[in-house]
């Protein structure tokens, strides 16, 4: 509930240490209240009492967003003139005074005017919300946790006996029957639906054994799907730990609530199908990989067959003998191309070798002393080419073929 109006200063306290009478504090409170004057306040209608023949019409206006209601007095006339077709659960502003009671020390309002929220204002409000919730961080994808592929154990929280409820279940119960469910039924509308739900989502939340929650109801209207974009209950759902699937109303219904849960359903059999696996979709699909995994190994073994039996029909594999005897074949061909290559080379050598024997002997002095030559030197071993080389008495050597001789120049 919220209030628009001026507030006046809180009083100075007392100075004394006595003790207050009950009746006196009543009477201060009652006079601090009296002095708040009118104030436009805004709630949602928890409860129309109208009494027959009586003028008076009491309400019981509830904070949407808190365990909070106040008890609204008017007249008839003012009703039926603002809201004649007011019923409980809808959205009003009123123009209203606070009164409080003494005697039973109670808070009221007492309403001389009273407008119920249009469903454009409705809307408006809603998407500002929206605004504010996105801003924050409640509709961020990168949070948003995946259900596990088969949850042990669903909390579900729905109305009681509820199309939704059984959408659910069967379809939950036909997909994999061995699912188990926690069930926690809820109002679904109203102004008590907000306050229970967020209960059943603590209650599911703390629970170990859940691995998701469900939350789900039918189709209604826009007003009717008003508690499921209650900031409350989207702050609610963004603080759970465990997993959250939304299912409210039909595919084009878009409550707030939606965008923060972790996973959107369209419908409630659709969130059966978000959450549950199909047992016989599964089955098949185990099978199916089975056959390909078993035709996979038997072509990998027939290709590795035929490979074995290519190798194995090499001639290296048939006949292993062949590579030695090849091996041998090669090496006595290189040893005969060696022998021959030695061979030719020390023929060869040995041709070059008489040659140049040849060639020294032809030129070797000795070969010249053996056709009758001689080789004169003087005593200093110099060769004497010419006569003026030596003088009359000079010692000379002769070197003959074979043995030399002493001779002395005469002349």
């Amino acid at each position: 509930m919220s209030a628009g109006g001026a507030a006046p200063g809180a009083g100075a306290a007392s100075s004394s240490d006595e003790p207050w009478p009950v009746r006196v504090v009543s009477q201060k409170i009652g006079a601090w209240v009296a002095r708040l004057g009118w104030v436009w306040v805004d709630g949602q209608v928890a409860q129309i009492s109208r009494r027959p023949g009586a003028s008076t019409v009491f309400l019981t206006l509830r904070d949407p967003s808190a365990e909070l209601s106040l008890t609204v007095t008017t007249n008839r006339d003012v009703l039926d003139s603002g809201a004649p077709e007011l019923r409980e659960g809808a959205r009003i502003v009123v123009h209203a005074k606070p009164e409080f009671y003494a005697a039973r020390g109670t808070l009221s309002l007492r309403a001389d005017e009273i407008r119920q929220v249009g469903l454009g204002e409705l809307l408006a409000r809603l998407e500002k919300l929206k605004k504010l919730l996105a801003a924050e961080g409640l509709f961020d994808r990168a949070r948003k946790r995946r259900p596990p592929f088969l949850p042990q154990r669903i909390g579900l929280i729905t109305g009681r006996a509820s199309a939704a409820e059984r959408d659910v279940l069967t379809n939950a119960r036909r997909r994999w029957p061995a699912v188990a469910f926690r069930t926690v039924n809820v109002a679904v509308q109203g102004p008590s639906a907000v306050p229970q739900i967020i209960d059943a989502l603590k209650a599911l939340d703390s629970d170990p054994s859940i691995d998701v929650i469900i939350l789900t109801r039918g189709g209604g209207s826009i007003e009717d799907l008003l508690p499921f974009s209650d900031e409350a209950l989207c702050r609610a759902v963004f603080a759970c730990r465990t997993p959250v699937v939304s299912a409210i109303g039909h595919e084009t219904d878009a409550p707030l609530v939606d965008y923060v849960a972790d996973v959107r359903a369209s419908t409630p059999t659709d969130a059966a199908k978000r959450v549950v696996p199909d047992l016989a979709e599964e089955v098949r699909l185990i099978n199916q990989a089975r056959h390909r995994l078993h035709r996979a190994v038997h072509n990998l073994v027939d290709r590795e067959t035929h490979r074995i039996d290519a190798l194995r029909s090499r001639p290296v594999l048939a006949r292993p003998q062949v590579m030695v005897e090849q091996r041998a074949a090669d090496l006595a061909a290189l040893r005969q191309r060696a022998d021959r290559c030695l061979t030719h080379r020390l023929a060869a050598a040995d041709d070059d070798l008489r040659h140049t024997l040849a060639r020294l002997r032809a030129l070797s002095p000795a070969a010249t002393l053996d056709r009758g030559y001689a080789i004169v030197q003087r005593a200093d071993g110099h060769v004497v080419r010419a006569a003026d080389q030596v003088g009359p008495g000079d010692p000379l050597r002769v070197r003959l073929a074979d043995g030399e001789l002493s001779a002395t120049v005469n002349t």
